[in-house]
């Protein structure tokens, strides 16, 4: 009974949500071809999937009520963006995800009707809250992801920019010479390190220049070497040096411990093809025997 209901019942309150001008502008764009197939995309994902759900959320104040994970979900979103990332477009981001739960679990319906398999929507709801959860969870991953290469790649710059500064360069000239050729490298410290220094060339300060950058890496060991350089960066020569080397230091020894932590992730990731491919050969070497048995 379940089973015959909620599709009709998922549908109709699409429909209700959606309303007559949105049921009408995406049929027209179904039948229109002369934009872009993206163009297209976008607009029926919005007309389709983000605005009939937005609109229930802001009325009954869902983002108010949820503003912990929503404010999280921002903040990580914007270190993967942009600083322009607004809290609108966050919420566009979570209502689509949303949308396409619903979807899912509203195309499982109908396919459980029509194929008179009850399962089918109990697996579309699993799917349906899949779909909602996973941009959380995937922005929470990207943003370790992003602060693991940054730690990766620190000592590496670090240690450039302690033989330039040894060299007898200035600070600021140090941290451009560090960035050349990893210009067209997309790389989150190089993205970072170019914006400070085009800040920099600009004439801003270098205190407020690596305050903006510590706070767009939202890194701590970031943090640390920001604040080395705007403790020392005055002094120059060898006392610079000094406290670059021992930071230094410690940052290599970061880096190999998030080397040795993927190798083991690695490896961790190889027992399940192992584990198939030996299923395989057992299959293959005792199916002749069981066929000779019977």
């Amino acid at each position: 009974m379940l089973a015959a209901i909620a599709p009709v019942a998922l549908t109709a309150i699409w429909v209700y949500l959606a309303g007559k001008g949105a049921l009408y502008a995406i049929w027209r764009q179904l039948m229109g071809r002369k934009q872009t197939n993206d163009q297209t995309r976008q607009q029926l994902m919005q007309l389709s999937l983000i605005n009939p759900f937005m609109h229930v959320l802001e009325r009954f104040k869902l983002f108010d009520t949820l503003h912990l994970p929503m404010g999280s979900y921002h903040m990580k979103l914007l270190l993967l963006k942009d600083s322009s990332w607004s809290i609108e477009r966050t919420k566009g981001e979570a209502t689509a995800a949303l949308g396409m739960g619903y979807a899912a679990l509203t195309g499982c319906a109908w396919m459980s009707l029509l194929g008179q398999e009850p399962t089918l929507l109990v697996i579309g709801g699993v799917f349906g809250i899949v779909l909602t959860i996973r941009p959380f969870v995937d922005a929470k991953r990207q943003v370790e992801e992003r602060k693991q290469q940054i730690i990766m790649e620190l000592p590496v710059m670090l240690s450039k920019l302690m033989l330039l500064v040894g060299a007898g360069e200035t600070v600021q000239q140090a941290l451009a010479r560090c960035l050349e050729g990893k210009e067209a490298v997309q790389h989150p410290l190089y993205k970072e390190w170019g914006e400070t220094v085009s800040m920099l060339r600009n004439g801003q300060s270098f205190s407020t220049v690596m305050e903006r950058f510590n706070r767009r890496c939202a890194v701590q060991e970031v943090s640390i070497f920001t604040t080395v350089l705007l403790l020392n960066y005055r002094r120059g020569g060898e006392h610079f040096i000094l406290a670059l080397r021992e930071l230094s230091y410690t940052l290599w020894e970061k880096r190999k411990a998030i080397a040795r932590s993927r190798g083991e992730q690695a490896s961790s990731k190889l027992v399940f093809p192992l584990v198939g491919i030996l299923l395989v050969l057992m299959i293959l070497v005792a199916a002749p025997a069981v066929l000779l048995m019977s």
